[in-house]
């Protein structure tokens, strides 16, 4: 009966995440058509600012490790030194990269990325390839769900709390995910867009790099 039962929540579970998927790609797609115009009109003065291209894109680890193109609009410059090493995160945001930051208007060409598949509306965030051979097996267990827009982490705290906190509230999801708690999370991230609340980590753009434990070959 213990099986039985056990068998027939992950049947549930595995249901819900399909159903959550399919309302995924169709709410992104009445979105995007709504927000085009907008986004046409966003994309001008980012190019007048900083030129092209207009959007960022950048490789990213989603569902299971799989990689995919990120999207975002773009926020900073690609300026360099004098040996043409790229400048810090700090001195290539310009003030129209910190406008869209703190309304999250730069968020919006994920849309394509959840309407493709590649993410969800909520989940983990994805983060940097280079970040996968830094997690411990537990702290990998992130992947084991489609990334987010948003998620658990960034309405607890988005940058502003430490690695080690964005873990244990990805696995925590990961392990507690429902209907709701989606549904929470969403209604708790407009509040959170609307304080602009945790944007960046003190002496930071946006928050420092995770450095990790290596795991051994």
């Amino acid at each position: 009966m213990i099986v039985e039962n056990f068998s027939g929540a992950i049947f549930t579970k595995q249901y819900s995440l399909f159903i959550k998927s399919i309302l995924d790609r169709f709410v992104a797609a009445i979105i995007l058509l709504l927000c085009l115009p907008v986004m046409l009109i966003i994309a001008i003065p980012i190019y007048i600012d900083m030129g092209r291209p207009i959007l960022f894109t950048q490789p990213r680890p989603g569902k299971n490790g799989h990689i995919f193109n990120f999207y975002k609009f773009r926020t900073m410059t690609n300026e360099s030194d004098d040996q043409g090493n790229i400048l810090s995160d700090e001195k290539r945001l310009t003030k129209l990269g910190q406008f869209l930051r703190k309304t999250s208007i730069d968020e919006l060409p994920q849309l394509w990325n959840v309407l493709k598949g590649d993410m969800s509306f909520v989940g983990p965030r994805p983060l940097l390839v280079k970040y996968l051979d830094r997690y411990t097996p537990e702290q990998a267990r992130r992947h084991d769900v489609l990334p987010g827009i948003t998620g658990l982490a960034q309405v607890k705290g988005r940058n502003a709390i430490s690695w080690e906190d964005k873990f244990n509230l990805d696995v925590w999801y990961v392990d507690n995910w429902s209907v709701w708690l989606d549904f929470k999370i969403l209604l708790m991230t407009v509040l959170k867009v609307v304080q602009q609340d945790g944007i960046n980590q003190e002496g930071y753009a946006t928050s420092e790099e995770f450095k990790g434990q290596l795991r051994e070959n």
